[in-house]
């Protein structure tokens, strides 16, 4: 009998690409799952059914079975870890960015937002903190508690086929509505850690790779490129051949805007992951900018239901009546603006090259 790998989930967005990586690299894979939502991209590999989020449910699916090689994507982790406890050679966790103190809640820094980058040492959520950061921060801890030697994979939001809560389909429904503009807050350049699931998937495989190197330590995980928010929408926009105007409101008032700010200020949230790369290897499989078109087409050929569940978990109402009142008040307040009086206009400084830059008068100091 060969090496042998154990996939918890596999069915999610990132589950199949784990899965054709693994048996890639000689394992014999099964998968365990609660078994109530199938794909065919992994049909042909050994399934365990049974429920992920309780210590009776694995432990029936699993029996005494050991692997070489455990890859916890779903489920309860605190309870994965404790069961096989002295069961697999090298235990692998999928866990998420939100565990970093400020992630949901940027107030706890004065001033207020977090460090960019979000480097691995930073800061975690304490208790009587925001409750869901806090409870990944403890689950981490339980974790290596039950498994010292685990590979923990911090993931940021993923986006790419089959994602349950696609932040593009925001942009792309409303092209396909031939919405004249789309509202984005403060011009869409906030920043926040995304992944595509090939590049996701690629950041597990390097872990299974190097184990030794990768070993008792917890990594971030990301595309390495960091798209902003209007980035994101102009990939699209012209993947998709469309041309529309970009609306820029403040943050406060750019409601329709929230379900792509994933936030509710407009604010960078910058995972590093030189650490990754440095002791790892990773490397972008797929360029990011790459990556959303191929999101859009995808989107495109793969729409989700109005009203479904994908509408549901982004929280976008599409409600476009809502939306022209919005647009038609706020150009209609930035119309008129007054004179200010600018006894001499304000520039950028003398050190400025670029666009914009302004004749000074002649200046002999240097």
């Amino acid at each position: 009998m060969g090496t042998t790998a154990l996939l918890i989930g596999g069915t999610g967005p990132t589950g199949p690409a784990i899965a054709r990586g693994l048996e890639a690299r000689g394992f014999e894979l099964t998968l365990l799952h609660r078994g109530t939502h199938e794909v065919p991209e992994v049909a042909g590999y050994e399934h365990l059914h049974g429920d992920v989020f309780s210590e009776e449910g694995i432990r029936a699916a699993a029996g005494n079975r050991s692997f070489d090689v455990v890859v916890s994507a779903y489920g309860r982790l605190r309870t994965v870890a404790e069961v096989f406890r002295g069961r697999t050679g090298h235990f692998l966790s999928v866990g998420g960015q939100p565990v970093y103190r400020g992630f949901f809640d940027p107030t706890r820094y004065a001033p207020p937002g977090l460090p960019v980058p979000i480097r691995e040492a930073a800061d975690l959520a304490t208790e009587g903190e925001d409750g869901k950061s806090y409870r990944v921060a403890r689950t981490e801890e339980l974790l290596f508690a039950a498994q010292p030697e685990a590979t923990h994979l911090r993931y940021p939001f993923v986006y790419g086929p089959r994602q349950l809560a696609p932040r593009e389909w925001c942009v792309v429904r409303r092209i396909r509505d031939r919405r004249p503009f789309i509202i984005l807050p403060d011009g869409g350049l906030a920043l926040t850690p995304f992944g595509y699931v090939d590049n996701i998937a690629h950041a597990v495989m390097c872990a299974v790779d190097r184990p030794e190197a990768a070993k008792g330590q917890i990594f971030n995980v990301a595309d390495s490129e960091a798209l902003s928010i209007r980035q994101v929408v102009e990939l699209v926009s012209a993947e998709l051949e469309y041309e529309w105007e970009i609306l820029s409101l403040p943050a406060e008032l750019a409601v329709p805007a929230r379900p792509l700010m994933m936030s509710e200020v407009s604010r960078h949230r910058v995972a590093d992951v030189s650490k990754l790369r440095n002791l790892l290897g990773y490397r972008d499989v797929v360029p990011p900018r790459e990556a959303v078109r191929r999101t859009a087409r995808w989107l495109v050929e793969n729409p989700p239901e109005a009203g479904g569940y994908e509408e549901f978990a982004l929280q976008d109402p599409f409600d476009y009546r809502a939306e022209d009142l919005l647009a038609d008040w706020w150009r209609a307040a930035i119309a008129d603006p007054p004179d200010l009086g600018y006894v001499e206009t304000p520039g950028y400084g003398k050190s400025y090259a670029g666009p914009g830059t302004r004749n000074v008068r002649a200046d002999t100091r240097i």
